[in-house]
């Protein structure tokens, strides 16, 4: 006996398509929730593209530049004036009272020629540090069994105080100019030697092995290849030598001295000229800034192949 299925009724129908829809409408599909995750990962992207843009700052003025770097100083006189203007101890005067006698003696020309003598004396013996000292230096930065060997000799003798052979230098060659030249060249000597070798000793192996494959001539090797190599770091050991030369300028004019502004500043206290000794160290404090900000501009143009390359 053959049975027969009975035919679904459309009530049950309905239900089965509405079981089948729920039961997809509760689970949503894997594409969907991949393309919503990757919506909200775009536009997080988007969003944080539009973020990361940093604004460009624009470079100060040549106004903003100068009151940057002037304006510590403008608040200490300005704190000096005010501070010392009442006191009463005999060592430490006013600031007008040091500005007076500076201002007088500058009229005079009793520190004027006094400047002129420090100065030439340390130009003539910065020239000479520079011209030994950088040519030593690249000797000794290429030769390496010659600069093992004077190694400890370089450190013994840069290592004692240069102010302290001031008086044996001057009592073994006498109390004329030179012997302050050559006081200056000894004392800025070291600096630009070491910084000199140093500069040497980092120019690139590849460009050394290039200049030796193609028999690049000694001379032209120093001037073309080694010395512009080591030009940023020669023009620093001259900058560390500068103060280290004003120092020992002033030091070298208080032994057996007549002239000079180490003179000065020990004949005014010695005859307890108090402002006038005030005046003549705050000059020498001028004169070493000036040199400092004029050796700056010329570092700037000397080595401005090596700022535009943004190596600094």
């Amino acid at each position: 006996m053959t049975s027969a299925t009975a035919p679904a009724s459309p009530g049950d129908v309905g239900t089965q398509a509405n079981g089948t829809t729920s039961g997809t409408g509760s689970q949503p599909s894997r594409a969907s929730r991949r393309g919503a995750s990757g919506g909200r990962a775009s536009g997080g992207r988007a969003s944080g593209g539009r973020q990361a843009a940093p604004r460009r700052k624009k470079p100060p003025t040549a106004a903003g530049q100068l009151l940057q770097s002037t304006w510590l100083i403008v608040v200490v006189l300005v704190l000096w004036w005010v501070l010392s203007a009442r006191s009463t101890n005999f060592f430490i005067p006013s600031l007008q009272q040091i500005l007076e006698a500076l201002g007088t003696d500058l009229t005079n020309g009793v520190i004027a020629g006094g400047a002129l003598y420090s100065l030439s004396n340390l130009f003539v013996g910065l020239a000479i540090a520079v011209v030994l000292g950088v040519g030593l230096g690249l000797v000794l930065g290429e030769v390496g069994w010659l600069r093992r060997v004077v190694d400890p000799v370089i450190h013994f003798f840069r290592c004692i105080p240069q102010a302290a052979l001031v008086p044996l230098i001057i009592g073994t060659f006498g109390i004329g100019q030179g012997p302050k030249m050559g006081t200056i060249a000894f004392a800025c000597f070291w600096p630009i030697l070491l910084n000199t070798i140093d500069g040497v000793l980092g120019v690139e192996p590849t460009v050394r092995h290039f200049s030796k494959v193609y028999r690049v001539p000694k001379p032209l090797y120093f001037r073309r290849v080694v010395l512009p190599a080591a030009l940023p770091q020669i023009v620093a050991g001259v900058r560390v030598a500068l103060p280290i030369g004003i120092t020992v300028m002033v030091v070298s004019e208080m032994f057996a001295s007549t002239e000079g502004l180490g003179f000065y500043i020990l004949n005014s206290s010695a005859t307890f000229q108090v402002p006038q000794t005030w005046a003549g160290a705050l000059l020498v404090g001028v004169v070493g800034y000036l040199l400092s900000v004029l050796f700056v501009f010329a570092e700037r143009r000397l080595l401005r192949w090596y700022y535009a390359s943004g190596a600094k």
